[in-house]
Protein backbone atom coordinates (compact mmCIF):
# COMPACT_ATOMS: atom_id res chain seq x y z
CA UNK A 1 0.00 0.00 0.00
CA UNK A 2 1.28 3.16 -1.07
CA UNK A 3 0.79 6.20 1.28
CA UNK A 4 2.35 9.90 1.42
CA UNK A 5 4.31 12.07 3.57
CA UNK A 6 4.35 15.58 4.59
CA UNK A 7 5.44 18.43 6.76
CA UNK A 8 2.64 20.14 8.44
CA UNK A 9 3.95 22.94 11.11
CA UNK A 10 3.30 20.53 14.15
CA UNK A 11 5.32 17.67 12.78
CA UNK A 12 5.97 14.89 10.17
CA UNK A 13 2.62 13.10 9.03
CA UNK A 14 2.82 9.93 6.82
CA UNK A 15 -0.70 8.83 5.53
CA UNK A 16 -1.39 6.15 3.76
CA UNK A 17 -3.93 5.79 0.60
CA UNK A 18 -6.86 5.97 2.44
CA UNK A 19 -5.84 9.68 4.14
CA UNK A 20 -5.73 8.20 7.29
CA UNK A 21 -2.62 8.89 9.29
CA UNK A 22 0.04 5.90 9.52
CA UNK A 23 2.23 7.79 11.70
CA UNK A 24 3.28 11.07 12.97
CA UNK A 25 6.43 12.55 13.86
CA UNK A 26 5.54 15.06 16.28
CA UNK A 27 7.11 18.41 16.97
CA UNK A 28 8.53 20.24 19.77
CA UNK A 29 5.63 22.65 20.84
CA UNK A 30 8.52 25.94 21.60
CA UNK A 31 6.94 28.34 19.58
CA UNK A 32 10.12 29.66 18.64
CA UNK A 33 11.22 26.67 16.61
CA UNK A 34 7.68 26.43 15.62
CA UNK A 35 7.58 29.71 13.99
CA UNK A 36 11.28 28.88 12.58
CA UNK A 37 10.15 26.01 10.64
CA UNK A 38 6.46 27.86 9.51
CA UNK A 39 8.58 30.49 7.74
CA UNK A 40 11.18 27.35 6.51
CA UNK A 41 7.86 25.96 4.60
CA UNK A 42 6.57 29.12 3.57
CA UNK A 43 9.77 29.05 1.31
CA UNK A 44 9.49 25.73 0.44
CA UNK A 45 5.80 25.04 -0.08
CA UNK A 46 4.71 21.35 -0.02
CA UNK A 47 1.76 20.28 -1.75
CA UNK A 48 -1.09 19.23 1.15
CA UNK A 49 -2.43 16.09 0.28
CA UNK A 50 -6.36 16.67 -0.59
CA UNK A 51 -7.47 14.14 1.38
CA UNK A 52 -6.05 15.43 4.61
CA UNK A 53 -6.74 18.85 4.05
CA UNK A 54 -8.03 19.51 7.42
CA UNK A 55 -4.75 19.93 10.00
CA UNK A 56 -6.60 20.97 12.67
CA UNK A 57 -8.00 17.06 12.71
CA UNK A 58 -4.94 15.44 12.29
CA UNK A 59 -3.24 17.74 15.13
CA UNK A 60 -6.08 16.24 17.41
CA UNK A 61 -6.04 12.67 16.15
CA UNK A 62 -2.31 12.42 16.47
CA UNK A 63 -2.44 13.93 20.29
CA UNK A 64 -0.15 17.18 19.14
CA UNK A 65 -3.13 18.97 21.32
CA UNK A 66 -6.19 17.88 23.42
CA UNK A 67 -8.31 20.62 22.36
CA UNK A 68 -9.43 23.06 19.35
CA UNK A 69 -8.67 25.93 21.83
CA UNK A 70 -5.23 24.68 22.45
CA UNK A 71 -4.84 24.38 19.03
CA UNK A 72 -6.03 28.15 18.17
CA UNK A 73 -4.01 29.30 20.49
CA UNK A 74 -0.70 28.00 19.64
CA UNK A 75 -1.11 28.33 16.33
CA UNK A 76 -2.14 31.81 16.45
CA UNK A 77 1.37 32.34 18.86
CA UNK A 78 3.38 30.75 16.52
CA UNK A 79 1.88 32.74 13.30
CA UNK A 80 2.74 35.69 14.89
CA UNK A 81 6.29 35.00 15.57
CA UNK A 82 6.67 33.99 12.11
CA UNK A 83 5.37 36.87 10.98
CA UNK A 84 7.71 39.01 13.55
CA UNK A 85 10.50 37.04 11.84
CA UNK A 86 9.71 37.89 8.32
CA UNK A 87 9.51 41.61 8.90
CA UNK A 88 12.61 41.63 10.67
CA UNK A 89 14.27 39.85 7.19
CA UNK A 90 13.41 42.57 5.20
CA UNK A 91 14.86 45.41 7.71
CA UNK A 92 18.34 44.81 5.39
CA UNK A 93 21.04 47.60 5.14
CA UNK A 94 20.20 48.26 1.67
CA UNK A 95 16.85 48.55 2.25
CA UNK A 96 17.25 51.25 4.77
CA UNK A 97 19.57 53.39 2.35
CA UNK A 98 16.60 52.58 -0.56
CA UNK A 99 14.10 54.20 1.85
CA UNK A 100 16.93 57.32 2.41
CA UNK A 101 17.31 57.50 -0.96
CA UNK A 102 13.29 58.16 -1.42
CA UNK A 103 12.94 60.31 1.73
CA UNK A 104 15.53 62.56 -0.25
CA UNK A 105 13.65 62.84 -2.79
CA UNK A 106 10.20 63.31 -0.94
CA UNK A 107 12.49 66.20 0.63
CA UNK A 108 13.72 67.78 -2.80
CA UNK A 109 10.01 67.63 -4.06
CA UNK A 110 8.56 69.18 -0.67
CA UNK A 111 11.71 71.81 -0.34
CA UNK A 112 11.53 73.15 -3.75
CA UNK A 113 8.00 73.57 -3.74
CA UNK A 114 8.02 75.53 -0.29
CA UNK A 115 10.89 77.71 -1.75
CA UNK A 116 8.90 78.65 -4.56
CA UNK A 117 6.04 79.80 -2.20
CA UNK A 118 8.42 81.78 0.13
CA UNK A 119 9.99 83.34 -2.89
CA UNK A 120 6.40 84.84 -4.01
CA UNK A 121 5.33 85.44 -0.78
CA UNK A 122 8.13 87.24 0.47
CA UNK A 123 8.59 88.92 -2.95
CA UNK A 124 5.64 91.29 -1.76
CA UNK A 125 7.76 93.00 0.52
CA UNK A 126 10.83 93.15 -0.54
CA UNK A 127 10.92 92.48 -4.78
CA UNK A 128 14.86 93.60 -4.90
CA UNK A 129 16.11 90.71 -3.24
CA UNK A 130 18.08 88.49 -5.38
CA UNK A 131 17.92 84.76 -3.29
CA UNK A 132 16.04 81.96 -3.14
CA UNK A 133 16.71 78.29 -2.18
CA UNK A 134 17.87 77.65 1.27
CA UNK A 135 19.90 81.58 1.19
CA UNK A 136 16.36 83.45 0.90
CA UNK A 137 14.80 81.12 4.35
CA UNK A 138 18.18 81.65 5.92
CA UNK A 139 17.84 85.52 5.16
CA UNK A 140 13.93 85.44 6.02
CA UNK A 141 14.56 83.33 9.00
CA UNK A 142 17.25 85.91 10.88
CA UNK A 143 15.49 88.68 9.88
CA UNK A 144 12.10 88.78 8.67
CA UNK A 145 10.83 92.65 7.68
CA UNK A 146 13.52 94.65 5.36
CA UNK A 147 13.11 97.34 8.06
CA UNK A 148 15.32 94.63 10.62
CA UNK A 149 18.43 94.46 8.33
CA UNK A 150 21.21 96.26 9.92
CA UNK A 151 22.95 99.01 8.52
CA UNK A 152 26.28 97.69 8.14
CA UNK A 153 24.65 94.73 5.77
CA UNK A 154 25.48 94.69 2.22
CA UNK A 155 21.18 94.65 1.39
CA UNK A 156 21.27 97.61 3.70
CA UNK A 157 20.36 99.90 0.94
CA UNK A 158 17.72 97.99 -0.73
CA UNK A 159 15.91 97.45 2.05
CA UNK A 160 15.79 101.04 3.12
CA UNK A 161 15.00 101.96 -0.31
CA UNK A 162 12.52 99.14 -1.44
CA UNK A 163 9.41 99.69 -3.17
CA UNK A 164 7.48 96.52 -1.54
CA UNK A 165 4.94 96.55 0.81
CA UNK A 166 4.89 97.10 4.51
CA UNK A 167 5.34 93.82 6.61
CA UNK A 168 2.72 93.56 9.78
CA UNK A 169 4.23 91.99 12.56
CA UNK A 170 2.13 89.42 12.27
CA UNK A 171 3.10 88.48 9.05
CA UNK A 172 6.20 88.78 9.74
CA UNK A 173 6.51 86.12 12.81
CA UNK A 174 4.14 83.52 10.29
CA UNK A 175 6.82 84.21 7.35
CA UNK A 176 9.72 83.68 9.79
CA UNK A 177 8.41 80.50 11.29
CA UNK A 178 7.83 79.30 7.48
CA UNK A 179 11.32 80.26 6.71
CA UNK A 180 12.35 78.11 9.61
CA UNK A 181 10.49 74.84 8.88
CA UNK A 182 12.36 75.33 5.37
CA UNK A 183 15.97 76.00 6.76
CA UNK A 184 15.03 72.63 9.11
CA UNK A 185 14.19 70.19 5.98
CA UNK A 186 17.60 71.52 4.42
CA UNK A 187 19.54 70.41 7.40
CA UNK A 188 17.46 67.46 7.30
CA UNK A 189 18.65 66.91 3.50
CA UNK A 190 21.83 66.99 4.24
CA UNK A 191 21.78 64.64 7.22
CA UNK A 192 20.30 61.89 5.54
CA UNK A 193 22.74 62.74 2.71
CA UNK A 194 25.51 62.16 4.89
CA UNK A 195 24.05 59.15 6.33
CA UNK A 196 23.66 57.58 2.40
CA UNK A 197 27.80 58.62 2.34
CA UNK A 198 28.77 56.25 5.25
CA UNK A 199 26.40 53.65 4.34
CA UNK A 200 27.32 52.92 0.99
CA UNK A 201 30.89 52.70 2.09
CA UNK A 202 30.10 49.83 4.20
CA UNK A 203 27.16 48.28 2.32
CA UNK A 204 28.42 48.52 -0.76
CA UNK A 205 31.76 49.55 -0.98
CA UNK A 206 32.94 48.57 -4.91
CA UNK A 207 29.43 50.43 -6.14
CA UNK A 208 30.57 53.47 -4.30
CA UNK A 209 34.25 53.38 -5.53
CA UNK A 210 32.78 53.25 -8.94
CA UNK A 211 30.08 55.64 -8.91
CA UNK A 212 30.00 57.70 -5.59
CA UNK A 213 27.81 57.37 -2.62
CA UNK A 214 24.72 59.22 -3.95
CA UNK A 215 24.46 57.44 -7.67
CA UNK A 216 24.70 53.91 -6.49
CA UNK A 217 22.23 54.15 -3.65
CA UNK A 218 20.02 55.71 -6.65
CA UNK A 219 20.83 52.91 -8.62
CA UNK A 220 20.36 50.50 -5.51
CA UNK A 221 17.13 51.96 -5.13
CA UNK A 222 15.80 51.76 -8.77
CA UNK A 223 16.56 48.35 -9.07
CA UNK A 224 14.55 47.80 -5.55
CA UNK A 225 17.87 46.07 -3.87
CA UNK A 226 21.58 45.19 -3.82
CA UNK A 227 20.62 41.79 -4.69
CA UNK A 228 18.22 43.11 -7.58
CA UNK A 229 21.06 45.20 -9.09
CA UNK A 230 23.65 42.51 -8.84
CA UNK A 231 21.27 40.03 -11.32
CA UNK A 232 20.66 42.71 -13.58
CA UNK A 233 22.77 42.42 -16.90
CA UNK A 234 24.84 45.59 -17.65
CA UNK A 235 22.63 46.48 -20.51
CA UNK A 236 19.97 47.00 -18.27
CA UNK A 237 22.31 48.73 -15.51
CA UNK A 238 22.89 51.38 -18.82
CA UNK A 239 19.47 52.64 -19.13
CA UNK A 240 17.92 52.43 -15.80
CA UNK A 241 16.41 55.75 -15.43
CA UNK A 242 15.77 56.14 -19.28
CA UNK A 243 12.16 54.16 -18.97
CA UNK A 244 10.67 56.89 -21.46
CA UNK A 245 13.55 56.67 -23.91
CA UNK A 246 13.24 53.33 -23.96
CA UNK A 247 9.47 52.81 -24.03
CA UNK A 248 9.60 55.31 -27.23
CA UNK A 249 12.41 53.45 -28.68
CA UNK A 250 10.01 50.34 -28.45
CA UNK A 251 6.84 52.10 -29.78
CA UNK A 252 8.63 53.87 -32.43
CA UNK A 253 11.58 54.58 -34.95
CA UNK A 254 13.26 56.72 -32.12
CA UNK A 255 17.07 55.74 -31.09
CA UNK A 256 17.94 53.54 -28.29
CA UNK A 257 19.09 55.51 -25.18
CA UNK A 258 22.80 55.08 -24.71
CA UNK A 259 22.10 56.22 -20.92
CA UNK A 260 20.05 56.32 -18.23
CA UNK A 261 20.90 57.60 -14.88
CA UNK A 262 24.74 56.92 -15.06
CA UNK A 263 24.73 60.10 -17.39
CA UNK A 264 25.20 61.91 -13.73
CA UNK A 265 28.96 60.15 -13.87
CA UNK A 266 31.27 62.80 -14.38
CA UNK A 267 33.33 60.32 -16.75
CA UNK A 268 29.93 60.45 -18.68
CA UNK A 269 28.22 64.11 -17.73
CA UNK A 270 31.53 65.58 -18.69
CA UNK A 271 32.69 63.75 -22.24
CA UNK A 272 31.47 64.38 -25.88
CA UNK A 273 28.70 63.33 -27.20
CA UNK A 274 30.40 60.79 -29.41
CA UNK A 275 31.92 59.10 -26.57
CA UNK A 276 29.21 58.85 -23.76
CA UNK A 277 27.84 55.64 -25.55
CA UNK A 278 30.91 53.55 -25.42
CA UNK A 279 31.84 55.14 -21.78
CA UNK A 280 28.26 54.36 -20.23
CA UNK A 281 28.59 50.79 -21.71
CA UNK A 282 32.15 50.33 -20.04
CA UNK A 283 30.98 52.07 -16.87
CA UNK A 284 27.17 49.61 -16.64
CA UNK A 285 29.46 46.72 -16.91
CA UNK A 286 31.68 47.52 -14.24
CA UNK A 287 29.09 49.01 -11.99
CA UNK A 288 27.23 45.45 -12.68
CA UNK A 289 30.20 43.35 -11.89
CA UNK A 290 30.86 45.68 -8.41
CA UNK A 291 27.39 45.01 -7.37
CA UNK A 292 27.78 41.28 -7.51
CA UNK A 293 31.02 41.81 -5.93
CA UNK A 294 28.78 43.54 -2.87
CA UNK A 295 26.40 41.06 -2.85
CA UNK A 296 28.36 38.35 -2.76
CA UNK A 297 31.46 39.16 -0.92
CA UNK A 298 31.01 42.53 0.58
CA UNK A 299 34.91 43.47 0.39
CA UNK A 300 36.17 46.09 -1.63
CA UNK A 301 38.29 45.00 -4.62
CA UNK A 302 40.36 48.12 -5.99
CA UNK A 303 40.84 45.98 -9.07
CA UNK A 304 37.47 46.64 -10.18
CA UNK A 305 38.07 50.18 -10.51
CA UNK A 306 41.24 50.58 -11.84
CA UNK A 307 40.30 48.47 -14.56
CA UNK A 308 37.31 50.87 -15.37
CA UNK A 309 39.80 53.15 -16.05
CA UNK A 310 41.96 51.82 -17.57
CA UNK A 311 38.94 50.98 -20.46
CA UNK A 312 37.57 54.18 -20.04
CA UNK A 313 41.21 56.11 -21.22
CA UNK A 314 40.81 53.71 -24.18
CA UNK A 315 38.05 54.96 -25.19
CA UNK A 316 38.88 58.59 -24.65
CA UNK A 317 42.07 57.83 -26.96
CA UNK A 318 40.42 55.34 -30.08
CA UNK A 319 37.96 58.41 -30.03
CA UNK A 320 39.28 61.66 -29.88
CA UNK A 321 37.21 63.51 -32.82
CA UNK A 322 33.75 63.10 -33.58
CA UNK A 323 33.03 60.91 -36.48
CA UNK A 324 32.34 61.84 -39.86
CA UNK A 325 28.22 62.50 -40.28
CA UNK A 326 27.18 60.86 -43.84
CA UNK A 327 26.17 63.28 -46.57
CA UNK A 328 22.32 63.23 -46.85
CA UNK A 329 20.75 61.95 -50.06
CA UNK A 330 19.45 64.60 -52.43
CA UNK A 331 16.01 64.13 -52.77
CA UNK A 332 14.70 62.41 -56.14
CA UNK A 333 12.33 64.11 -58.38
CA UNK A 334 9.04 62.54 -59.21
CA UNK A 335 10.03 61.34 -62.59
CA UNK A 336 12.36 58.41 -61.51
CA UNK A 337 15.57 57.67 -59.42
CA UNK A 338 17.95 60.97 -60.73
CA UNK A 339 15.26 61.60 -63.42
CA UNK A 340 14.72 65.46 -64.14
CA UNK A 341 11.25 66.47 -62.62
CA UNK A 342 8.91 66.71 -65.93
CA UNK A 343 6.54 69.48 -66.39
CA UNK A 344 3.34 69.82 -68.64
CA UNK A 345 4.15 72.51 -71.16
CA UNK A 346 2.00 74.38 -72.81
CA UNK A 347 3.01 73.34 -76.58
CA UNK A 348 1.22 71.12 -79.05
CA UNK A 349 0.73 67.35 -78.75
CA UNK A 350 -1.55 64.60 -77.12
CA UNK A 351 -1.78 64.66 -73.10
CA UNK A 352 0.45 68.37 -73.00
CA UNK A 353 -2.84 70.62 -71.53
CA UNK A 354 -2.12 72.98 -74.31
CA UNK A 355 -4.66 74.75 -76.52
CA UNK A 356 -5.61 72.70 -79.60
Amino acid sequence: MTGMEFTAWFGKIELDEDGEIRDCELFDKNPEKLAELVVELHDNVQAVPLKRADLREAALESGFVDLDEDYDILLRDVCIRAAKSQISQTDTDDSRIIQAVEALDDIDKNVNELSERLFEWYGRYFPELDMTGEELAVFVSAYGSRANVPDDHELSQKASQSMGAELLFSDEELLRAFAKNICSLYDTRRYIENYINTSMGSVAPNLCNITGASLGARLMSMAGSLQKLAAFPSSTVQVIGANRALFKHLRSKAPSPKHGIIFNNPAIKNAPWWQRGKLARALASKISLAARTDFYSGELDPSIKEALEKKLESIRQANPNPPERKPEDKPQGKGGKGGKRKYRGKGKGKNTGGKR
